[in-house]
């Protein structure tokens, strides 16, 4: 391809890693229209064989001819949540689009489905070996379940949703961003900040510097900013606007998200109608292992009961502390993390500040890199030579140390900006399998929102954010390790309610002396972490555990009910927010403020559904860390299966066959609530 745009020469950094330092705005809309010709000419091919379909003319074929379009596309994708200015932005109302009619245009297209369910209905005449079958059987039902088996009318409305729904993810995503970022708190009193820790305090006179404000504080509704003030600021009433400014994003004003919520949820209901489905619920869990509705509501129900009234004993405690502290006769939600705080701090005799010192972020990074090297035998080496998308990121090589083997390349971003939606998350520039017809390494990206480092001190940690390090890096070794021979098979593309166990198991070490100890050192001593601080960590695991656990199934509950109910019974989003979160909720509903227009989870971020799955996975996680805790936390045998059954495996056979041929048996479901102290 004669081209001077670098998203379409061949890449020649190691290992073909993507040339950052050469690609701008200008260049993807047309590296992304021609990388759609060539998967038109692709498709074109396909179809003018005359050679009777199997599965390497037809099915594998099928599975390289956007190959060219993910790669573009999926650079842009992923920019567009972690660096993108205004001008980034902008092109998504343009490149989505074209991305999803290419989609629509594959999968509603008569000759390929006919070919794809010849080779479907032949299948087992053709000698396929058990990844074969599954792509196969993966491809004849993305076909199916995205409008090949409609009439020609039905497909028309169905590529419209499609094409409809393309932008309205993203636009709600940029509307929460804004959201975020429009508000600033700038105080210059003393009284006004007191009782946050020294590291808050400091990052916040950086960050009003770095805006003009010098000798003044700056909090935002970043997560490193917003969290510490609320927990640790004297000053109710400033707590209370920080609170209400972050609950009430993307809700009203400017940067409202209500019309897209209640568009997204029609639009949703209507394919899935469409596809012959109850509801959007039912269309994405017939692809999970909780199969329907029913079993995802009972499951949450089950955990609900279980949490209830270990919640509201949670909450009487906390407003019982506050009260007799301080006076507080009405606990509001900006007072929970204050004194909840300050009651764990007095149960345990540790504040969550005195763990700060050891958890400096190069440490922590050691410290999961030195997991990944006792548990699964990997070694990281930093490479500078690599191009980056941002001055922040750093690229590293990944190796097998026993052979030497290359694994693949590990993208690293940790702090927050203003072109950077909040969170964090695993991504892929490139998936493990046949790319180009050649077996190809991941290249793996982790991106965070953590505390910033400072004047005098590094970026020290809370232990949340190590847990949240631990979690995404859990999910970094499923790419990474990941050994199938087809990308859509491989790493991380398994059902939605089993990718968070590689993920979620991680945090567990970080619970334990024995992982903490390979890494948890003061940054100015060196010194390991104190045995008995250690213990009081330990100790206050299941401190607030009914409180948490009625959070989390607050949210899931709340998904469950956006897309199991009728949208046209939907007039007001808060309403219905209220009346879904009705038997969850500890606190009452305050005016003001609402969950469903920020909740990029389900409405921009592929868990609609789905939010149930991080306490599906919670089950996994604790049932398979107890395998663990029995034989040793490092224990060779144990990570050996855990690597050669989960992680390498990617969605290549049933995910719960995996995990019988991990654990020997199914899950036990109640090493969650074991774990979590509520039973």
């Amino acid at each position: 391809m004669n081209t001077t745009n670098p998203l379409l020469k061949p890449f020649t950094a190691k290992d073909q890693a993507i040339p950052f330092d050469q690609i701008k705005v200008e260049h993807y809309v047309p590296a992304i229209e021609e990388a759609i010709k060539v998967a038109k000419d692709n498709i074109a091919k396909i179809k003018a064989t005359t050679a009777a379909p199997n599965f390497e003319n037809t099915i594998l074929a099928l599975e390289a001819s956007t190959e060219l379009v993910d790669m573009a596309g999926g650079i842009y994708g992923n920019l567009e949540i972690a660096n993108a200015d205004e001008a980034l932005q902008a092109l998504a109302k343009d490149i989505y689009p074209k991305i999803t009619a290419l989609s629509s245009d594959i999968s509603l297209d008569d000759e390929i489905f006919r070919r794809v369910k010849t080779v479907y209905d032949n299948r087992n005449s053709m000698n396929l070996n058990p990844e074969q079958l599954r792509l196969l059987e993966k491809t004849y039902l993305s076909f199916s379940r995205n409008g090949a088996l409609l009439n020609a009318t039905d497909k028309e409305t169905l590529r419209q949703i499609d094409q409809e729904m393309s932008v309205l993810g993203p636009k709600y995503s940029e509307n929460v961003l804004k959201a975020t970022n429009s508000f600033e708190m700038i105080l210059d009193k003393k009284e006004d900040v007191e009782g946050l820790p020294e590291g808050a305090l400091e990052g916040a006179a950086a960050m009003a510097e770095a805006k003009g404000h010098k000798g003044k504080w700056l909090f935002n509704l970043q997560i490193p900013s917003y969290l510490p003030f609320l927990t640790y600021a004297k000053n109710r009433a400033l707590r209370e606007k920080m609170w209400r400014a972050y609950a009430s994003r993307a809700f009203k004003g400017d940067f409202d998200n209500q019309s897209n919520v209640l568009k997204i949820v029609e639009l949703r209901a209507k394919r899935a109608k469409l596809l012959g489905f109850n509801t959007h619920a039912d269309f994405v869990l017939a692809e999970r292992m909780a199969k329907n509705p029913q079993t995802v509501n009972d499951f949450l129900s089950k955990l609900l009961t279980a949490s209830r009234d270990a919640g509201k004993r949670d909450l009487a405690e906390v407003a019982e502390y506050a009260k007799k502290l301080d006076g507080i006769k009405d606990l509001q939600p900006w007072d929970f993390g204050y004194y909840s705080e300050k009651l764990k701090e007095e149960k345990y005799a540790f504040n969550e500040e005195d763990l700060r010192p050891y958890f400096q972020l190069e440490k922590v990074v050691d410290g999961v890199f030195a997991h990944a090297k006792k548990l699964y035998g990997l070694t990281f080496k930093e490479n500078k030579d690599i191009p980056v998308y941002h001055p922040e990121v750093k690229a590293y090589e990944i190796y097998e140390e026993k052979t030497g083997k290359y694994m693949g390349l590990f993208y690293t971003d940790y702090f927050p900006r203003e072109t950077k939606k909040g969170g964090a998350w695993m991504t892929q520039f490139r998936g493990q399998g046949l790319i180009g017809g050649e077996m190809k390494r991941p290249h793996v990206s982790i991106v965070c929102n953590f505390t910033k480092p400072t004047p005098t001190k590094p970026s020290l940690l809370s232990y949340d954010e190590v847990r949240t390090l631990f979690h995404e890096f859990g999910h970094a070794l499923h790419g990474m390790l990941s050994e199938c021979t087809y990308q859509s098979l491989s790493g991380t593309n398994v059902y939605w309610d089993f990718v968070e166990l590689p993920s979620q198991i991680m945090e567990n070490w970080v619970g334990e002396k024995e992982g903490l100890d390979l890494f948890a050192r003061h940054y100015q001593t060196n010194e390991p972490m104190p045995a008995d601080l250690i213990q009081k960590l330990k100790a206050s695991q299941k401190f607030q555990a009914g409180y948490a656990s009625c959070r989390q199934l607050q949210f899931a509950m709340m998904d469950m009910a956006w897309h199991t109910t009728d949208p046209s019974t939907i007039k007001d989003v808060d309403a219905f927010e209220e009346k879904a979160t009705a038997n969850t909720r500890l606190f009452p509903k305050l005016d003001g403020v609402n969950s469903s227009v920020s909740f990029s989870h389900i409405f921009a971020g592929g868990y609609s559904a789905g939010y149930y799955s991080y306490k599906w996975a919670e089950v996994l996680d604790a049932d398979a860390f107890e395998y663990f805790k029995e034989k040793g936390l490092f224990n060779e045998e144990v990570a050996k299966k855990f690597k050669e059954n989960i992680l390498s495996r990617g969605g290549t056979e049933h995910p719960m066959e995996l995990y019988k041929k991990f654990r020997g048996r199914e899950p036990d479901t109640n090493a969650l609530l074991r774990r979590d102290g509520l039973i």
